[in-house]
């Protein structure tokens, strides 16, 4: 895996990446760093990959287990250090899955082999990182059911 990163310029802290398979991602700073407030901040970045990550994760396990989801998301928050370098010290992901007659162990099973076995970055921020996880379930056309 190989990505390029560029400098934008001296006017500010805007960097571009493309990665190997041709993708473009903007990154920026705020202006108290020198940046422009263009784009996402690295840091944030990583937790959108890491989301990004455990969310195919779980969607994959309940299509491979043929259950019936129709829609997943996943809010990630975040706490990182006061020091340099200011790596996160706790992740908490709220998932929300949504999908017909879907059993909620079928569901935290799914998130829980994610953060256990599959989800690579989410295994490399738990070396710095408190990670935890709440779900919830939406029956298609009925409300939600927080966890237990």
């Amino acid at each position: 895996m190989e990505v390029n990163i560029d400098w934008g310029g001296p006017q500010g802290m805007l960097f571009v990446a493309k990665t190997g398979t041709g993708h473009i991602a903007a990154m920026d700073g705020a202006p108290e760093g020198g940046g422009h407030n263009l784009a996402p901040r690295p840091m944030e970045l990583l937790l959108v990959g890491t989301g990004g990550c455990t969310a195919y994760d779980v969607v994959l396990i309940l299509k491979r287990g043929r259950h019936a989801i129709t829609g997943c998301s996943v809010k990630l928050q975040a706490e990182r250090a006061e020091v340099d370098p200011k790596v996160f010290t706790k992740i908490h992901f709220v998932f929300t899955v949504t999908g017909d007659n879907l059993p909620r162990a079928a569901v935290e099973r799914a998130i829980a082999l994610s953060h256990e076995k599959y989800c690579s970055a989410s295994a490399m921020l738990a070396h710095t990182a408190a990670i935890t996880w709440s779900a919830e379930i939406v029956q298609s056309g009925s409300a939600a059911q927080p966890a237990a």
